[in-house]
């Protein structure tokens, strides 16, 4: 059958390589790494300081010798070296002998180009892998929250990462509809951003908008609305300050940002096959990622698209265990994997 004595030792892993966090699942010990797309090198040596948390308490804080890097943007690879060495960190993280490894199985984006492939497979052949296969975040999502793809049934699935919103109507292992758009968590932290300097003149960084996010962001009205201390830098004399901000101007500030994710939902059931439609009604929708955590988020969907709104248990790890299951069970997966397609 073409085995081989490395097979029977060989670890294979499941990469959900996203925008804001990495998480790594090795065959058999279930997700090992979960932590933040950021490393930290020496400027000129490119030697590595520090990977994940350690690299994410960095940002915005470090010195000219020192370089902190999202190597990912939009869900996909903006810094190809740097996205590599990113890679081989948290593989050791992970526990794995790079020597050991066998199959990789990286997550990317829907809409994602054959050249975007093509990066993502080079990187994680770099990084060791015998073998290279990939899967669409919105499928490993799926089969992260237990959907029974087989099926000719339409599952709708909202996919809300760093980089990317992913909505995917899915029926008989495959992706009917698909719709992929580049506004997702790193967007609405942005959007925070721009209104502290707009309506404050305040600066904050990227780490102080994703906490104010977390905190009191919202989709739509909250029973009780809430109030939290931001500091940031005043923009007209330059020395620090602190103001208080309401959960009610925070989601002003929001606003555009979800109101493009709701767009895209709306857009995606238009073009749902009235019989998957008709299943989507029965079973409602089905939200995962970080951005799902995003508080009414559900509440704001359903307002607008009149269907149920179901956020999936631990919406962060839906990916990759998702992952997990088509590492251990392939022969039932094999449909979904995404085929490289052969220049002619």
């Amino acid at each position: 059958m073409g085995f081989s004595f490395f097979d029977f030792f060989s670890s294979d892993i499941g990469i959900d390589l996203g925008t804001a966090n990495t998480l790594i699942y090795v065959k058999g010990k279930g997700i090992v790494v979960n932590e933040p797309s950021v490393i930290a090198l020496e400027e000129n040596s490119d030697r590595v300081v520090a990977v994940g948390n350690e690299a994410r308490q960095m940002l915005g804080r470090t010195h000219q010798d020192i370089i902190t890097i999202r190597p990912l943007k939009d869900g996909v690879i903006a810094d190809f070296e740097a996205n590599e060495i990113m890679i081989r960190e948290f593989i050791k993280k992970a526990n794995v002998n790079r020597m050991m490894l066998g199959k990789i199985l990286v997550c990317v984006p829907s809409g994602i180009t054959e050249v975007e492939k093509r990066a993502v497979r080079d990187a994680a052949e770099r990084a060791g892998a015998r073998q290279v296969d990939l899967v669409a975040e919105a499928m490993a999502s799926a089969i992260g929250v237990g959907l029974d793809i087989d099926e000719p049934v339409g599952n709708m699935i909202v996919d809300i990462g760093g980089g990317t919103s992913e909505i995917a109507v899915i029926s008989l292992s495959g992706i009917v509809t698909h719709t992929s758009i580049r506004i997702a968590g790193d967007e609405m932290n942005q959007s925070i951003i721009q209104h502290f300097k707009k309506n404050h003149n305040l600066l904050i960084g990227e780490k102080t908008a994703e906490e104010i996010k977390c905190t009191i962001g919202s989709a739509a009205p909250l029973e009780e609305e809430v109030t939290t201390e931001v500091k940031g830098r005043d923009l007209i004399n330059g020395i620090p300050k602190t103001i208080e901000v309401s959960s009610v101007e925070i989601r002003e500030a929001l606003n555009d940002a979800i109101n493009a994710i709701v767009e895209a939902v709306k857009l995606s059931l238009e073009r749902t096959p009235p019989e998957l439609a008709a299943d989507i009604l029965d079973r409602g929708i089905i939200l995962t990622g970080g951005g799902s955590l995003l508080r009414n988020l559900d509440v704001r969907l359903r307002e607008e698209t009149s269907m149920a709104i179901h956020v999936a248990d631990d919406p962060l790890t839906c990916v990759a265990r998702g992952c997990g299951k088509i590492l251990d069970t392939p022969e039932q997966y094999e449909k979904v994997l995404l085929r490289q397609k052969r220049p002619f």
